[in-house]
């Protein structure tokens, strides 16, 4: 027969098991990665923020006003959510699905527009959701490193050249990767070809911007093939391009000199190091050759037409939102927006920018800039550029 003293042993044993258990519970959630999803309006646009220690695997689909981003992820994810609240946000609700996770994200209206960017340290997902004008598009389905899928071209606007671009006036933009061919560009010091990164960022912002933005998209080399300087604006001219993005890695004589640098076009570069460029980018003449009368005023000719349309003001934006999401995204040294003579800018009827995206001639940015996942990087950086600036054009 049990006595009362055995049966308080029992519970008092029951009691410490439950506790046991509820800690290993604990502790095991403790341990499992946490991701977070919150909601953050701006004036146009809605963010959603997706956030976790480590990098995700991610896909998007779309189903009238439902936006799933879907999750794969080999260990457990303890969700953590907030309350939504959000002039265009609905709702957001999880679900499960073996080693994916869903999230539903409700938009309050069916036509909305949406693009995504990511940041690390800690990985950050970025999904900002607008509601769709007349001339923005309907993405149905992207993933993380979208497809090179052509676009449909669409009508070129009337009167392109004396309008600053809008979204409806923006339908192509050229997008320039530096050297080819025979011109290797720089090289680094274990091996890596400016040629070879240029067109690998390049290839990847075109499909970002063809998949998220609608807009056609024309490079002046998609191989390893020789384009003469003076052909690659003609290729942006040829095709109406509203916009000239040209791609190159940095070179300097100093071999700790770091970080992204965008160009805009001036006759007269501001310093030495700055001169020393654009005459390694050009590659005519000898560096402290005077440019004889005639070419200096038919550069300045190119110039003064150039600043009448207002390109100058818009390469100059241009350059700086590219800048700062490079600095962002990317964590290279800010050494600001610059302006230099570079013969690939002088032709170009549009707004236009040269991006050196980090120094080759660095061995530490040289395996960055070797590195796919660094070049998708900086595509997103100079797209996140491109879609604010076409963002502030919009709001004019």
């Amino acid at each position: 027969m049990r006595t009362e003293h055995d049966k308080d042993r029992t519970l008092a044993a029951a009691v410490c098991l439950a506790l046991f258990l509820a800690a290993v519970c604990l502790a095991a959630a403790q341990t499992q990665p946490v991701l977070k999803a919150h909601v953050k309006d701006f004036t146009d646009y809605s963010r959603v923020i997706l956030e976790t220690a480590q990098p995700l695997t991610f896909s998007f689909e779309r189903s009238g006003a439902i936006l799933r981003v879907k999750v794969d992820s080999q260990t457990t994810l303890r969700i953590q959510g907030e309350p939504v609240e959000s002039a265009l946000i609905k709702s957001l609700t999880w679900a499960k699905q073996g080693n994916t996770y869903i999230l539903s994200i409700e938009v309050k209206v069916r036509d909305f527009n949406y693009n995504f960017f990511t940041l690390s340290n800690p990985f950050q997902l970025m999904i900002d959701i607008k509601k769709e004008g007349p001339a923005q598009a309907k993405p149905e389905r992207t993933t993380a490193i979208p497809p090179s899928a052509p676009a449909t071209e669409p009508p070129v606007a009337d009167n392109p050249r004396t309008a600053p671009p809008t979204a409806k006036g923006l339908r192509t933009i050229a997008i320039d990767p530096g050297h080819g061919g025979l011109d290797d560009g720089a090289k680094g010091r274990f091996g890596a070809l400016e040629k070879e990164v240029t067109l690998g960022i390049s290839l990847k912002l075109k499909a970002l911007i063809e998949r998220n933005l609608a807009l056609r998209v024309v490079l002046t080399r998609d191989k390893d093939i020789d384009v003469p300087l003076d052909s690659r604006a003609a290729i942006a001219n040829n095709n109406d391009a509203m916009l000239f993005i040209s791609i190159h890695a940095n070179g300097s004589y100093r071999k700790n000199s770091n970080g992204s640098e965008v160009y805009f076009l001036n006759l007269n570069a501001v310093d030495e190091d700055t001169r020393r460029l654009a005459y390694l980018e050009n590659n005519t003449g000898e560096l402290d050759r005077k440019m004889d009368r005639q070419d200096a005023d038919d550069l300045r000719m190119i110039l003064w037409d150039m600043a009448q349309a207002s390109f100058i003001k818009q390469s100059g934006q241009l350059a700086e939102f590219i800048q700062t999401e490079l600095n962002t995204l990317l964590g290279t040294a800010n050494r600001g927006i610059k302006q230099a003579p570079f013969k690939v800018l002088t032709e170009a009827a549009c707004p236009a920018v040269l991006v050196e995206a980090a120094f080759i001639s660095n061995p530490e940015e040289e395996r960055k800039l070797a590195d796919l996942e660094f070049q998708a990087n900086v595509a997103q950086a100079i797209y996140r550029g491109l879609v604010n600036y076409i963002r502030l054009y919009t709001q004019e």
